[in-house]
């Protein structure tokens, strides 16, 4: 029989940038230079990786269009590329969207949160939106390791000596490097990301050189930066423009970690590092290589002439053509370095997406959209630092997956753009509320506001939808299973509080228990429960089986409130219910881990008075039955119970200590 995660208290939303609260923490970690090298490191390690991929993949969509590429055709998609970078970074991100701190933080869940306060509740629509947005980029945790190492691993075929030799050991280098990268998230994320910042920092300089030494050669590239180029060519290619977008967009990937990190490092750091830094090096990098290739126009077409007649001629489907820009605009003799460079640059970007895929997960588990996971810290100091060793080889095992489907970074670009559209335009829709309901605009402004970026990123996931075939199906599927979890468990979950809300009760239990006393024995027992006005299964069963009630009850409740961080003056709230019994009710936000026992230490503030030695936490473990009457369809009774029998022990999860805890079980039918 499956059994549901012990009736402790189940996480609810009874109230997911930096603004103060960002800065003030950020300020303990160090100074404002501090977070700005900290910041390129972890918030721009992906955005900083799309050089290596992003103009390459689209440069062969005009190849592959069957004519010679032009030099118009160049300028057309470096002024696409740029133009989304000012767009979609610069104008959404970075102005606008980073002003939606939720208390210092940001990111998918973190907007749901703040939208949702914006409404006033959680609307079906609004809970939709968040948790597609959420599950997208899922999608992104998976495929940006994959991509970014093989794409630097694929850096190897240009170095002078090893184009031929070094192809089959391609996938074994890059394999063993994301094994390595997923064995070592135990040890945290502290020690590397000191030199996350330098290093990440050393791969603009060098990406901002490499075009430098392109641009001065060619400096007629410059004429990319005008928009009338990238509108020359939608107009020109029309139905290429619709297929050469979706590899333009690899270039605004990793866009979403602005926002996502904006609580570790504060909203200042990471606008002056895009000004400062990133963008100038991103785009002198883009016009160098649209500099390099329009220098060697003429070699490139007749190679790609002759790699396409000869996949004809063997009767092969797709043309095999290795030309990497990024690489090849190095010197001979600095290639090699520069693959190792940009392997750890890769490295970086990848550690980034999947510390945010941690983060994500502990916000889903705290706002009630997961089950319970194992959550441990992996720094005394900074409370962002976690590991879960579930999502962990969870996602090794679906990167590895990926990688050896897929092969290439070529192929895997197919699948990368799609989960990455349809988070920036779920992040959009959640836009439009905020500056409708919480930033009192008119709503005829708000929609002038968000309608822009509506339009580009629906044509840029258009674009991206017609891969679906080619790999796009992917992150789609993962979307909708995830999308599927999470509306399982928060439908079981209030379900299986329905069905508890008919138990006795608390009022009446003391009632009657003050007409017939029960033994009473020395020491305090602690009882958790979702609902502070019900009798805990566990107190009933204690009363059943041994006749027994503790000299000081404690009933605690555990709730999650839509902030990031609770106040300290919410920690604790102590209610004299009875003279022997009190009801504690602990809260916590939502990117905050549950330590029950370190918060009631602080209860004691508040009169509240224990010997944790000589005191019992009790919970309640249910065991679920499926039933064809519980309101769900069958199937979704067993994904439930599957999901609840899975989830972490309640006892690891609030940190009780595993000596003082009792656990009684009966049997629910949901």
């Amino acid at each position: 029989m499956a059994q549901a995660p012990a009736e402790a208290p189940q996480p609810n939303s009874s109230s997911n940038g930096a603004g103060g609260g960002g800065r003030a923490r950020a300020a303990a970690h160090g100074g404002f230079w501090t977070l700005l090298i900290g910041s390129i490191g972890v918030v721009y390690g992906d955005i900083g990786t799309s050089p290596l991929y992003a103009f390459k993949e689209s440069f062969h969509h005009v190849l592959q269009d069957g004519t010679l590429a032009t030099r118009e055709e160049i300028l057309g998609i470096i002024s696409l590329i740029f133009w989304a970078l000012m767009i979609v970074v610069m104008l959404k991100y970075i102005v606008i969207v980073m002003q939606m701190d939720n208390k210092g933080e940001g990111g998918t869940l973190s907007l749901m949160a703040l939208a949702q306060r914006a409404l006033g509740k959680r609307t079906p629509l609004l809970f939709l939106i968040g948790v597609a947005g959420a599950s997208m980029f899922y999608g992104d945790a998976l495929i940006t390791p994959a991509i970014s190492v093989m794409s630097a691993v694929e850096g190897l075929k240009a170095v002078p000596g090893l184009e031929g030799p070094i192809d089959p050991f391609i996938l074994p280098i890059a394999i063993g490097i994301l094994v390595g990268l997923f064995a070592i998230q135990s040890r945290g994320t502290g020690v590397m990301g000191r030199f996350f910042g330098p290093i990440t920092a050393i791969w603009f300089i060098t990406m901002g050189a490499l075009g430098v030494t392109q641009i001065m050669a060619h400096p007629e590239i410059f004429q990319a930066l005008s928009p009338l180029h990238a509108i020359g060519f939608m107009i020109e290619h029309r139905f290429l423009t619709f297929i050469v977008l979706g590899s333009v967009f690899l270039a605004v990937t990793g866009a979403e970690a602005l926002y996502a990190d904006m609580g570790h490092f504060g909203r200042r750091p990471i606008r002056v590092a895009w000004v400062g830094l990133v963008l100038p090096a991103l785009t002198l990098n883009y016009l160098g290589q649209g500099a390099f290739v329009i220098a060697n126009l003429d070699t490139l077409n007749n190679e790609y002439q002759i790699a396409s007649e000869a996949a004809r001629a063997v009767g092969a489907t797709t043309v095999q053509f290795n030309f990497s820009p990024f690489f090849e605009m190095a010197p001979d003799m600095l290639r090699l370095p520069l693959v190792i460079l940009a392997t750890a640059a890769t490295v970086i970007a990848s550690q980034a997406v999947i510390s945010g895929a941690f983060s994500l997960t502990q916000q889903a588990i705290q706002l009630g959209l997961l089950p319970r996971m194992e959550i441990r810290r992996t720094s005394e100091t900074q409370a962002g630092q976690i590991y879960m060793p579930q999502i962990n080889w969870l996602l090794l095992a679906g990167v590895l997956v990926l990688t050896l489907a897929f092969g290439s970074s070529t192929r895997l670009a197919a699948a990368y753009g799609i989960s990455i559209t349809g988070e920036m335009l779920m992040s959009t829709c959640m836009m439009f509320i905020v500056i409708w309901k919480l930033w009192k605009r008119p709503a005829i402004l708000a929609a002038a506001i968000v309608t822009p970026f509506v339009i580009i990123e629906g044509i840029f996931l258009a674009s991206n939808l017609q891969r679906v075939w080619s790999g796009g199906f992917v992150p789609l599927l993962l979307a909708g299973g995830l999308i599927i979890i999470m509306w399982t468990w928060v439908r079981g979950t209030r379900l299986l509080a329905e069905t508890t809300r008919r138990d006795e009760p608390l009022a009446k239990l003391f009632e009657t228990l003050s007409h017939h006393p029960p033994h009473r024995v020395r020491g305090a027992a602690i009882f958790l429960t979702g609902d502070p006005d019900i009798a805990p299964a566990a107190l009933m069963h204690n009363l059943k089986h041994n006749q027994v009630l503790h000299e000081q009850i404690i009933i605690l409740t555990v709730k999650t409130v839509n902030a990031p961080r609770a106040p300290d003056s919410e920690r604790v709230k102590v209610e004299d219910y009875m003279p022997d019994v009190r009801r504690v009710t602990l809260t916590f936000g939502f990117m905050e881990t549950p330590n029950v026992v370190k918060a009631l230490t602080e209860a004691r503030k508040h009169g509240l008075k224990f010997d944790i030695m000589k005191t019992s936490f009790f919970l309640s473990r249910r065991t679920i039955v499926p039933s064809e009457r519980s309101g769900m369809p069958l199937w979704q009774d067993h994904l439930f119970i599957f999901l609840a029998r899975n989830a972490t022990n309640a006892t690891d999860f609030f940190h009780i200590p595993s000596g003082r805890a009792v656990e009684l079980g009966n049997q629910v039918m949901v």
